[in-house]
Parts: structure tokens; C-alpha cells; sequence
């Protein structure tokens, strides 16, 4: 019984040995064989691989696939302008490296992305030192983040790791100088306004003066027709006048004589104190008393 015991027992430890040597790497991964801390096989291909048993050996496995450093907090900068800028960026990476990748941070990810951190951090400020808040923001903001792409990647290589993109996500202004900037474009935009309104006023004022001056002229003109044309229709009706009167003067001293009458008498309350026997009532006299002076003809 006792040798049975045994026998099992010394079956269960040859497994576990052969077990201990067995390994898979996933096809998403790098598997790093080493012996106390030194790198003895790197491997790129998936599937099952055998390893002498802990301690003598062990494995470190990493990430073959396309990782992202997204800093929490946006950093501040100094643009060529002296002011204080917030950039948040974010870069793409992975390893192409695996065994200097080790070498550089014993595996640790937490190490090399705080390497990686410092690496875009100097070359942020590398770039934005040299360009003004404008040009980071729009004017060249491609190139900026191809300027610091190129850095990064030089020296990513060093610590096995390939920079495939660096992103710039936000460029704001510190909290401290957003109120001073926002002022100053709301009086930027005042002015503007300003100024735009002034010059409609002024051009107002021109049309305005131009339509008086137009209407002046207008009015001017035509007044000059019509009393040309005043004149002339009086001339004529003068001379009308003067060829039709002109045939009988006694019968044109009756017809103004019935004029006189007619605007004297308008209304029936009209009063004159005048000598009936004056020679303005001396057609109400009767056919006779004209005929004294000669009877006016039809």
C-alpha cells in the first residue's frame, strides 16, 4: 500500500515537471524565455512550446497589438508667444522589440509608458516653443504633430518600440487667461461692429443727400416746365383774348364790367357803399345809358 502511495505520488510530480515545461503563446503576443533575468529566447509564432522548469526557466509574455497612451490631464506649454497653453495628446505604439523592450523595463508597461509619457512631453514642448497659439491650433497644426511624431519615434527605437501615430486632441488656454481672451475678441468683434455701422451710416448719409439732391433738381425742373408752359398758355390766351376783344372794345368793357360785378357780388351778404351814379354801375343803368357812349355790339 505503502509503494503504491508512492508510485502515484512520484507520477504527480513527473506531470507537474512536464506541465511546467509546456507553454502556449496566443497569436496576440510575445513569450520571453529567461533565466535568472537574462533573455534567452524570444518567441513570434503561436502554438504550444516546451521550456526547462521554473526556476531554471521562466516566461514573461507581452502584448503584440497596437497600444494607446492617452495621458489623464492635459500639459501645460509655453507657445513662442509666452502664453500658457493646455494640449491634450494621445499616441499609438507597440512593440516590434520584444527582447530590448525587456531589457529596457523588465516587462513592466506601467514603466514604459511613463518612459513614453516623458518622451512626447519633451518633444510637445520642443515644438509648441517655436510656433504661436495660432499655428498650433489650425495653421500648422498637421505639422506640428508630424514634427513630434518623428521625434517621439527616434526615440521610441531605443527601447524597442514603434511610434505609429501622435495625436493632438485639445489646445485650449489655461482657465486663468480664457476670460482675458474672450474680452478681448468680444471687443475685436465690437469693434468691428463699430465700424461696419459707421460706414453704413456715412453711406446712408450719401444716398440720403444724393436722393435730396435729386429730388431739388427734379422739383427745380419741373417747375420751370410749368411756368413755362404756364407762361406760354397765358401769352396765348392773351393773345386770344386781345384778337377776340379786339373785334368790339365796347362789348370787352361790358364783359369785364360783368366780371367786376360777379367777383363784387359773390355772396348775398356782400355790402358796398359806392355812388349808384359812379361809372362802376353804369351798365346797371340800363340799354340807354350805354348807348350814350356807343351800344356794345353782339
Amino acid at each position: 500500500m505503502n509503494r503504491l502511495v508512492s508510485y502515484v505520488i512520484a507520477a504527480l510530480i513527473v506531470l507537474a515537471l512536464m506541465f511546467s515545461t509546456l507553454f502556449v503563446v496566443d497569436q496576440r503576443q510575445y513569450a520571453i524565455v529567461f533565466a535568472l533575468g537574462e533573455v534567452k529566447k524570444v518567441i513570434n509564432d503561436p502554438g504550444l512550446h516546451f521550456k526547462l522548469p521554473p526556476p531554471f526557466q521562466n516566461v514573461l509574455f507581452l502584448d503584440k497589438r497596437i497600444l494607446t497612451l492617452d495621458t489623464p490631464e492635459a500639459d501645460r506649454f509655453i507657445t513662442a508667444e509666452k502664453k500658457n497653453i493646455l494640449v491634450d495628446a494621445y499616441v499609438k505604439w507597440h512593440i516590434v522589440d520584444p527582447r530590448l523592450y525587456f531589457i529596457s523595463f523588465t516587462g513592466d508597461e506601467r514603466r514604459s509608458q511613463d518612459r513614453m509619457s516623458q518622451i512626447v512631453k519633451a518633444a510637445l514642448n520642443d515644438e509648441i516653443t517655436k510656433r504661436t497659439v495660432r499655428e498650433v491650433i489650425s495653421g500648422e497644426r498637421g505639422k506640428v504633430m508630424d514634427a513630434i511624431r518623428q521625434k517621439v519615434a527616434e526615440e521610441a527605437k531605443q527601447i524597442g518600440v514603434e511610434i505609429l501615430d501622435v495625436r493632438l486632441k485639445r489646445v485650449d488656454y489655461v482657465e486663468q487667461i480664457n476670460n482675458s481672451v474672450y474680452e478681448r475678441m468680444k471687443a475685436e468683434r465690437a469693434r468691428v461692429a463699430n465700424e461696419l455701422r459707421s460706414t453704413g451710416a456715412a453711406e446712408s448719409e450719401k444716398i440720403r443727400a444724393d436722393a435730396d439732391r435729386q429730388r431739388t433738381v427734379i422739383l427745380a425742373e419741373a417747375y420751370r416746365d410749368a411756368e413755362k408752359i404756364r407762361g406760354d398758355g397765358d401769352a396765348k390766351a392773351s393773345q386770344t383774348y386781345a384778337q377776340a376783344f379786339g373785334q368790339n372794345p365796347e362789348f370787352y368793357k361790358f364783359y369785364r364790367s360783368l366780371e367786376a360785378y360777379r367777383a363784387s357780388f359773390r355772396n348775398h351778404n356782400d355790402l358796398m357803399v359806392v355812388d349808384p351814379n359812379s361809372e362802376f354801375f353804369k351798365y346797371f343803368r340800363g340799354a340807354g345809358s350805354g348807348a350814350a357812349s356807343g351800344s356794345p355790339r353782339k
